[in-house]
């Protein structure tokens, strides 16, 4: 069994940073992603990172302002966000995929998270 738990969200204004932090408790993710999910819409992917090589992966809407990392000693993800907009306000979500490479589907992943919610003020 895997516990994550998010943390680090808040309220920021555009162009702010945040960094969202998922401590994992019990075994390591082999494919570790976050997405988000905002009022009305569909649970999104935004970045993975594959403990194998360190690869990652990023939505388009995040590519060069989102940056995924994991902390293998701490069991820790990381996902630091950069020049924040509006839109990229919503609850975000860790999640753990213990087997394989898939990462962009919620369907790919075997643990998540409670989600943190991230708020970008214009």
């Amino acid at each position: 069994q895997v516990q994550l738990v998010e943390s680090g969200g808040g309220l920021v204004q555009a162009g702010g940073s945040l960094r969202l932090s998922c401590a994992a408790s019990g075994r390591t993710c082999n494919t570790c992603g976050w997405f988000r999910q905002a009022p009305g819409k569909e649970r999104e992917f935004v970045a993975g990172i594959y403990l194998g090589d360190s690869r990652t992966w990023y939505a388009d809407s995040v590519k060069g302002r989102f940056t995924i990392s994991r902390d293998n000693a701490k069991n820790t993800v990381y996902l630091q966000m950069n020049s924040l907009k509006p839109d990229d306000t919503a609850v975000y979500y860790c999640a753990a995929r213990m087997w394989g490479l898939g990462y962009l589907r919620p369907s790919d992943y075997d643990y998540w998270g409670q989600g943190t919610q991230v708020t970008v003020s214009s």
